[in-house]
This record gives structure tokens, C-alpha cells and sequence, in this order.
């Protein structure tokens, strides 16, 4: 069936994944998106048969003739494409979080409906950037300025590893308005550049070689660019809330891409365990490989249920600018359950896994990734506790089992971990103690979410030995929290003293 004879906009969600589904696996069997995956980026045919069926419509309001911006939908999306392609997802993401979703919300009537035109008929993509060579994490001291002159904003500065450099028409960029003395606001304003004007083109100064997602292009670019007032985009308030509201939606939206390359990396695990015989039996029989397909089918259930409730609380619609504590959670654990789950296929797949042309190898090379962008997980655990000692300082509470019973995002799992969770935290924390706490109190959330997918109906099996697998990982986080000693990096070792051939 011709991919323009279907009305995308009507026919039912299920119909629409379905196809979806069906013609990517076919697209990618056919072309062998194992070789595919060797080379730099998807050659143009490839990329108009995946764009002609209208994937990112889900993400385009009705009244421009998309889907509806659904969160169910769009996750839907992520979670077909990650299955197949990792890097396609991600290119997904970009497109539905970094810029259409932003655009629906706090676009400009008056350039709306062109640009969403351009995304349905012509197959263009967007992208965001805020990342600056010298500032990285640190974008409330982005360099990279505007100024508005005669009804046009004139926007200079730098930006690198942006998602789809080189390849997308339409780029979201962040800058600081400079007063008449140079001096940059502390607020943050985002416009519209549409590549497809003289003035707005921005030039790249170098591709980067990353080590993974070689779909999706990265590189240095150089922004010297003039745009009308109306690429603007509008913040309900302030631009820091702009930004923050955008980048948690974004977080509690990555289960999507995490959740289609976890199932497929249990699945891929299952058959390679039932299938490959050692001895006398196959891998399945053993204790260890029942243990690491458990913790795979786990990953499996807590993606699920980060998932459903994203589709709950991350709309357009929602306000999720205050949501720090459950959309890092959500972007710091689904991205260390992929890493893993990775790890785990190449581990039972034996020699054969250890190619890029293996989903398990390229997994890992892909994955990593997500635990460094939008935030690196070590900083997001660190801003989860920060916000949860804040919290229990203010409700005048030390127990973390009683603080944790009363908060609304973890008072259900709470009670599964009571023993475990009673105890005390008074005086600050180390780092590496608060990155222990974040990855406890990220792991108590969605167990909590879990609890309310499982209550809707879930599996009772697979929330049962999530739940044990959680426990596991606590137990081990609380111990890690206790033993930490002041152990630090020797400045200058000393090479007479270190060298072991000295000593024979």
C-alpha cells in the first residue's frame, strides 16, 4: 500500500502503529539495517520511505492536520523505531521533544502551520540546540547572544553535538538577550531558524566522529543568523521555565525510546538462551542466565510502567517545569536499564555478540549515550537528592521510610522497602553518597509507578520479580552509601615508587 494513499490523520492509532511497525521491519529486512548501521547516516531513499509514513504526525496538533500530540501515540512511535534502530528513535526524539512538541506549546501562531506543513508533506525534522563548546551542562551561562534590531533578531554564537547537525531544516536555538553594554540576561530566549532562509542557514564547522549512533549526524556549528520576531517562541512566564518544562518533558518521555530497545534486547536474549546448547542442556537452564533474563524481563516491566505514567503526566497540556525529581528518575534509570540490558545480550550471545553488526554490540555503543546527554545520570541522581533532602529538611524529617511513605511520588513502593529504607540521613552528603541516594530514590519511583500499571492490570509475575530485582539493587545501593570511605585521587604518583619491575 502507498504510504501517501493512507489518511494518517483519521485512521485509528492501532491501524497507524501497526503499519508502522510492519513496514519498518520489512524496510529494514530488506535493505539490512545490520549493514545499514556500519556506515555514516541512512542514504535519502531510505530516509523519504521511513518519513512517508508520517511518523512524526503524532506529534503535530489535529488543527495542522497531524495526530494530536497523544504522549500515548508519540511513545508508541519511539518504541516501534527503538526495536529496529536505536539511533532512529532517537532521531524521533529529537524531532517530537526537542522541537514539535516545544513548537505546539509556545510556537507562534503566525509560523505554526508552515513549518508543521513541511513536517507532513515534505519530510523535514528539527532539532534543539543549547549546548555550547565551553559550557556544556552549565546552559544558564550560555554564550551565545541575540539582539532585536528593526523587528529581527540577530542571533551569534556556537553551538555543538546537536542531534541531526547538517540535517535538519528547522533548529530550536537557545541564546541570552545583550543589553546595549553587551551584558547577557539571566534568562534564557529560544527562536525558530528556518534552514530554508539565506538568513537563518547555519553553517557547520565540523562532523564529529561518535562512537555510536552513526544514523544521526554531530558536529560543531557556527550560528551568525537573523530571524523575524515571530521565530520567537512564547514562555508562559519566563524563558528558564521554558527550558526547564521542555527538557523534563523530554526526560519523562525517553522510556519511549527506551522501552522498544529493552524489549528487544530481552527477546533477543530469550532466543539466544533457548536456542544455543552447552553440554548435555541450553544457556536457559542456568542459574546465572535465569538470573540475567529475569533482570532483562524486569527492565522490561519498569520501562512499561515509566511509560504509562508518562502518558499520564507529561502532555503538552501539563505544566512539568516542577517535575525535577520524576522526569530525572525516568531519564536517568531507563537509560542505565539499556546500557545494562545491552551489556547482558552480548554476555550470552558469546563471541558473535562482540560485532557492531550485532544488535547486542552496536546496542552498547548506542546506549551509552543516553546516560551522558540531556543531562549526565551522575548529575541527575545528585539533583534528585538534592530536591529530596530539601523536601525532608523542610517536612522536618530524618527517616527516609517514614519521608518517603508520605510523598505522593514514592508512598506506595515505600511500604514494599519499609525495612530496607529505615534510616536516618542527618548533615550533608558526600557526592558519591548523593549519587547512591538518587539512584535509591530514582529505583523507589518507578517501582511506585509500577504498583499503579500493576493495579490497571499488569502482569502480576513480572511486577513480583521486579520488585525482588529492586530490592536487590537497594540493598546494594544502602551498603555502597555505608562504606564509603574518603578515598581520592593521588595527585602525582610517584613512578620510582609504582612501578612494579623495581621491585624484582
Amino acid at each position: 500500500m502507498n504510504a501517501l494513499a493512507l489518511d494518517y490523520s483519521v485512521v485509528s492509532y492501532q491501524d497507524f502503529l501497526d503499519r508502522f511497525k510492519n513496514s519498518l521491519s520489512s524496510l529494514f529486512q530488506k535493505e539490512n539495517i545490520d549493514k545499514l548501521s556500519l556506515s555514516r547516516g541512512l542514504p535519502p531513499n531510505i530516509w523519504k520511505e521511513i518519513l512517508n509514513l508520517k511518523p512524526l504526525s503524532v506529534a503535530i496538533p489535529k488543527e495542522f492536520g497531524g495526530r494530536g500530540v497523544k504522549v500515548k501515540e508519540c511513545l508508541g512511535i519511539l518504541s516501534a523505531a527503538s526495536y529496529e534502530s536505536l539511533p532512529l528513535s532517537l532521531t524521533f526524539g529529537i524531532n517530537i521533544a526537542l522541537f514539535l512538541e516545544p513548537l505546539a506549546k509556545y510556537g507562534n501562531d503566525l509560523i505554526k502551520g508552515d513549518i508543521f506543513k513541511h513536517f507532513l508533506d515534505y519530510g523535514a525534522m528539527g532539532g534543539l540546540m543549547i549546548t555550547e563548546p565551553e559550557y556544556g551542562s552549565d546552559a544558564l551561562n550560555m554564550r551565545t547572544q541575540n539582539e532585536l534590531k528593526d523587528q529581527t533578531y540577530h542571533i551569534k554564537g556556537t553551538k555543538h553535538w546537536q542531534g541531526l547537525t547538517g540535517l535538519a531544516n528547522y533548529w530550536l536555538i537557545t541564546s541570552r538577550n545583550a543589553n546595549a553594554e553587551g551584558n547577557l540576561a539571566r534568562d534564557v530566549d529560544f527562536f525558530i531558524a528556518d534552514t530554508h532562509q539565506p538568513e537563518q542557514n547555519i553553517e557547520v564547522k565540523e562532523y564529529y566522529d561518535n562512537a555510536g549512533l552513526y544514523m544521526i549526524p554531530y558536529g560543531l556549528n557556527k550560528i551568525d543568523i537573523k530571524v523575524p520576531e515571530k521565530n520567537k517562541l512564547i514562555p508562559e512566564s519566563t524563558g528558564l521555565k521554558l527550558m526547564l518544562d521542555l527538557l523534563h518533558r523530554s526526560r519523562l518521555q525517553f522510556p519511549g525510546m527506551g522501552m522498544g530497545f529493552l524489549k528487544r534486547m530481552m527477546n533477543e536474549a530469550m532466543t539466544q538462551c533457548k536456542e544455543r546448547i552447552v553440554g548435555a542442556s541450553n544457556l536457559f537452564t542456568l542459574d546465572q542466565v535465569q538470573y540475567q533474563l529475569a533482570k532483562l524481563q524486569s527492565f522490561f516491566a519498569l520501562s512499561s510502567a515509566m511509560c504509562a505514567k508518562s502518558t499520564l503526566i507529561s502532555g503538552i497540556d501539563k505544566d512539568v517545569s516542577a517535575s525535577g525529581i520524576h522526569a530525572n528518575s525516568m531519564k536517568a534509570f531507563v537509560t542505565d536499564m539499556m546500557q545494562e540490558a545491552s551489556q547482558i545480550l552480548v554476555q550470552v550471545s558469546g563471541a558473535k555478540g562482540y560485532r557492531i553488526s550485532h544488535i547486542g554490540g552496536r546496542g552498547i555503543m548506542d546506549s551509552r549515550p543516553f546516560q551522558i546527554f540531556e543531562g549526565s545520570n551522575e548529575m541527575l541522581y545528585t539533583q534528585i537528592s538534592e530536591g529530596i533532602l530539601k523536601d525532608m529538611k523542610k517536612k522536618k524529617t530524618e527517616n527516609l521510610a517514614d519521608y518517603l511513605a508520605i510523598n505522593d511520588l514514592t508512598k506506595d513502593a515505600a511500604t514494599l522497602y519499609q525495612k530496607e529504607l529505615n534510616f536516618n540521613i542527618s548533615g550533608p552528603l558526600s557526592q558519591r553518597k548523593m549519587i547512591d541516594l538518587g539512584k535509591i530514590i530514582s529505583r523507589i519511583v518507578t517501582v511506585n509507578d509500577l504498583i499503579e500499571l500493576n493495579n490497571a492490570g499488569f502482569d502480576q509475575e513480572l511486577t513480583d520479580n521486579s520488585v525482588e530485582i529492586i530490592r536487590q539493587e537497594i540493598v546494594t545501593l544502602i551498603a555502597s552509601m555505608n562504606h564509603h570511605k574518603n578515598i581520592n585521587a593521588i595527585c602525582d604518583i610517584d613512578q620510582t615508587k609504582s612501578d612494579w619491575m623495581n621491585f624484582f
